[in-house]
């Protein structure tokens, strides 16, 4: 079962996740705002119709997951806090939903396997609250980005919680269940937005199970979606590097810059590309540049003791190891990492120690339990 982490504390943003419409010409009564319906308005007008069946709206939830809040919580009536406290006693408590980094699923897929990840659970959470009248929205963490990486290149996914205005203050409610609450840096988005994000998830999830064709389709789709969202740029970009057109991919990075200019998971996979075309000053340049403003960031020192062990090094790549677990010792991958530095190092005592941790952090995580079955644990 997963706790539930409410952050008070927050900046204050006006947001509002509603609208209005007049039910008839000349009527002065309103009707709630259908998000669902503008979703699909805009699909029809962003995504080519080739793309276009199977694009679901994330949120959406149907009859048996209303059926079932009822069955345990009765009718969800009364003031904004009454059924905040309803939905989440419903979401962490009564349908004991357990966290799984992928797939990323929408709302009545989450609540039909009670699995999924913190932007699975965001998805029902956001479809049961409006349903009950209330206005939840998609929040960005933005100061938590984790990198996943093959083949050298990084794999950009972001950190989605819910949000909601209770009583003037902004609520978050965050489902990754092992990361400490610290962060510093929220983004509420559009609907439009979040979607992009859901799409471009599954896109990143098969682009690490090395699917090339469905990670295409759904970044795609993503991108049709929201144009300058960098994330799904930075991925297609991957694509077309993993296809070997590295200036496409370089082309789509600097896309992608136009709206972050100093994302590093770009930057970094720009320096690949650089150095894949025989540009190493430009690619020098770039890394050391990543280097210099990434001083606090966890996933990108796993991310060059990996690249260090591609190389053979395993004494660098401990020190990246070492270095990571110092910045933060309670992300999983830090601990996969180690774990990956003492097999080679021939250290199976304390590969068996990090994985453990890890396995500690997050049961569920891919790596980890590759790990564990090569070691026998």
């Amino acid at each position: 079962m997963l706790p539930c982490y409410i952050d008070r504390a927050m900046r204050r943003q006006v947001w509002i996740v509603a609208s209005i419409a007049l039910a008839a010409a000349g009527c002065s009564q309103y009707q709630p705002f259908d998000a669902a319906a503008f979703l699909r308005d805009q699909y029809s007008r962003r995504i080519k119709p080739a793309d276009l069946p199977g694009v679901v709206v994330p949120f959406q939830i149907d009859d048996d997951v209303r059926a079932t809040l009822r069955k345990f919580r009765g009718p969800v009536n009364g003031s904004e806090d009454h059924k905040a406290t309803q939905l989440i006693g419903f979401v962490f408590d009564d349908l004991g939903l357990k966290y799984s980094l992928a797939p990323t699923r929408d709302a009545i897929e989450t609540f039909r396997t009670r699995h999924g990840n913190c932007l699975s659970f965001v998805n029902l959470f956001v479809g049961l609250a409006r349903d009950v009248g209330l206005n939840p929205f998609y929040v960005e963490v933005t100061d938590y980005q984790t990198w996943n990486h093959r083949g050298g290149m990084v794999i950009s996914q972001g950190h989605i919680v819910g949000g909601m205005y209770l009583g003037g203050k902004l609520e978050t409610y965050d489902f990754l269940p092992y990361r400490p609450k610290a962060y510093r840096q929220f983004k509420p988005i559009d609907d439009l937005t979040a979607v992009a994000h859901f799409y471009n998830n599954l896109g990143a999830e098969a682009l690490l199970a090395g699917d090339m064709q469905l990670a295409l389709r759904q970044l795609t789709v993503a991108n049709q979606i929201a144009p300058r969202f960098e994330k799904s740029l930075n991925n297609l970009g991957v694509c077309k590097a993993r296809a070997g057109d590295y200036d496409g991919a370089l082309a789509l990075y600097r896309k992608g810059l136009e709206t972050d200019p100093a994302n590093t998971m770009i930057l970094t996979n720009m320096s690949r590309a650089y150095q894949q075309l025989g540009r190493g000053d430009e690619a020098a340049r770039l890394l050391a540049q990543v280097e210099q403003s990434n001083t606090t960031n966890p996933f990108f020192y796993v991310y060059e003791g990996d690249m260090a062990l591609a190389r053979g090094d395993t004494q660098k790549a401990l020190e990246y190891m070492v270095h990571a677990l110092r910045l933060d010792s309670e992300v999983p991958e830090v601990h996969v990492g180690l774990t990956k530095v003492y097999l080679a190092l021939g250290d199976l005592e304390k590969a068996r120690h990090y994985l453990e941790r890890a396995l500690k952090l997050d049961a569920n995580d891919r790596e980890a339990l590759r790990y564990a079955y090569l070691l026998g644990k």
